[in-house]
């Protein structure tokens, strides 16, 4: 039985967040679930290319899409009181897999888009998420 659902979303990309919110607040409300909702935001990759951003620059990112993330919730689900919202740095399914372990989530739902010719070649977040996620995925096609 499922009693907790992380629902990933990607701010880049509102509209497509808002439906997939939703659609994970109804799961949660049909199995009387908890729900988190994580977005992730890349991190530089290398200390090179980080020295070209002024000092703090990724924490005001990071406070910026955690309004950011508020301001969804409360938009798409005025009426669900509890939940919780995850921002990570990271490699996106590397940081979707850890909100998974630490949500202690038995349910994650991810959003995937028609794959492009890069997606094919290097595999979409979602995919990467459905193959290595220790808990059931649902993919909602957008």
């Amino acid at each position: 039985m499922t009693q907790h659902i992380l629902c990933a979303v990607d701010l880049t990309h509102l509209k497509d967040a808002r439906h997939l919110l939703i659609e994970a607040s109804n799961l949660a409300e049909f199995y009387g679930a908890t729900l988190s909702v994580v977005t992730v935001l890349p991190d530089y990759n290398s200390s090179w290319v980080g020295s070209f951003f002024k000092e703090g620059t990724l924490k005001e990112a990071a406070e910026a899409a955690n309004d950011s993330l508020h301001a969804l919730v409360k938009d798409a689900l005025p009426d669900r009181t509890q939940v919780q919202h995850i921002v990570e740095i990271g490699v996106v399914y590397e940081q979707v897999l850890r909100a998974i372990k630490e949500s202690n989530a038995d349910l994650v739902i991810v959003g995937a888009h028609k794959p492009d010719m890069a997606d094919k070649i290097l595999g979409p977040n979602s995919a990467r998420i459905a193959r290595l996620a220790p808990v059931s995925t649902l993919v909602l096609r957008m």
